[in-house]
């Protein structure tokens, strides 16, 4: 596929269902990780305009910083710290509406004001997470969360 993305407008869901083909398209015929993580990350960004997109990855007891497009982020998280650790510990995808309201938030960018963080699990495992950040409250909802669980199953960890 050639690696331009079309950008739509219209609701959410619209806007969803218009970019998983294209991610797919990127995805199809590539085996490398980091390079599927990094399409991803820049495809959602593109199309959304989040603060923060990307991947955490666990590496022996910590989530590390993977492929990711926005602000510079923190590099290395415990389980259970913050949100993106908590989602890691549950394995289960974690909605704030506002990040100054959850316990042990880790502020990463001052700019942050919502959030949702998807484990993408592999045989029963959590291998990573998929982090999003918005500058607004209240951004992401049941429709973010069904269709970044569709994206985040569509990569080959």
């Amino acid at each position: 596929m050639a690696e331009d993305l079309s950008i739509i407008e219209g609701t959410k869901e619209e806007q969803y269902t218009a970019l998983i083909p294209q991610i797919e398209g990127l995805l199809t015929g590539e085996t490398d990780l980091v390079a599927n993580m990094a399409n991803v990350t820049a495809a959602l960004k593109e199309q959304f305009g989040w603060l923060w997109v990307g991947f955490y990855v666990v590496k022996e007891d910590e989530l590390v910083l993977g492929p990711f497009q926005g602000p510079v982020a923190c590099t290395r998280i415990k389980k259970g710290r913050g949100v993106c650790g908590t989602s890691w510990q549950q394995a289960k995808t974690l909605i704030v509406p506002d990040v100054e309201k959850f316990p042990g938030h880790i502020a990463c960018s001052s700019l942050s004001k919502s959030e949702i963080v998807v484990p993408v699990i592999r045989n029963n495992e959590v291998v990573a997470v998929f982090d999003v950040d918005s500058n607004e409250y209240d951004l992401f909802d049941e429709t973010d969360k069904k269709n970044l669980e569709k994206i985040v199953a569509l990569i080959n960890f």
